[in-house]
């Protein structure tokens, strides 16, 4: 959650409270805030209302610990559905167009694990293995709350081939719900998820202008 998401929490904390017949002082507040800071609030949310319907637990007033006990499995259940999409779209569609899920999320662990194409390059006996490693990403940046920065676009086989060739890539697949694919690529960046700077040549300095600036301070020192 974010700063601004401190008085809708404030206000959905008590009115849970006040449900079981309690009231929630400031310090208990506190503690709620500091527990389940790093989650969504909507997903924190979600999790009270889950606990409100259990017909076992929702009779007692919810603590940190059974909310996040909930949020957990909820970001267990979410990776196993994202991985479901992913694994289907490989088989179906292949790694050779571009593609757009409707997860933002999807595309960052995508990124951070070598890209789509990448991705279609694993033989049959590692797939369990990248699936618990998708797995495992996807659920550290849910359980942290995290929404971090990705690319709009997996490209594909064919758009990196035809970008050496200096065509236009082709249209993407949509993956899932078309309308939040759409919104998932309107919102990726196309700079790099990692900013990477070379020391003493500038933001955009190439491979050779670095080479031939170490050849000069060589050179100069010499």
């Amino acid at each position: 959650m974010e700063i601004d998401d401190f008085q809708k929490f404030h206000e959905g904390i008590a009115g849970v409270m006040s449900f079981y017949g309690k009231s929630v002082s400031r310090f208990a507040l506190d503690v709620w805030w500091t527990a389940l800071r790093r989650f969504d609030l909507a997903a924190i949310v979600e999790a009270f209302n889950r606990h409100l319907a259990n017909p076992d637990t929702g009779q007692f007033a919810p603590k940190p610990a059974d909310i996040i006990r909930i949020l957990q499995g909820s970001t267990q259940d979410s990776a196993l559905r994202a991985w479901a999409k992913v694994d289907q779209a490989v088989r179906s569609i292949g790694t050779y167009s571009d593609v757009v899920f409707d997860d933002a999320l999807i595309h960052r662990v995508i990124h951070d694990m070598g890209g789509w194409i990448a991705l279609g390059t694993k033989k049959e006996d590692e797939w369990p293995f990248v699936a618990k490693e998708f797995e495992n990403r996807y659920r550290g940046f849910n359980a942290r709350g995290e929404r971090p920065p990705y690319p709009p676009v997996l490209i594909g086989l064919s758009s990196a081939h035809n970008h050496r060739k200096g065509y236009l890539p082709e249209t993407a697949v949509l993956i899932g719900n078309e309308q939040s694919a759409r919104h998932v690529f309107g919102g990726g960046s196309d700079q790099p998820v990692l900013g990477l700077n070379r020391m003493g040549t500038g933001p955009s300095a190439t491979l050779d202008e670095a080479a031939q600036t170490a050849r000069k301070k060589a050179r100069r020192a010499s």
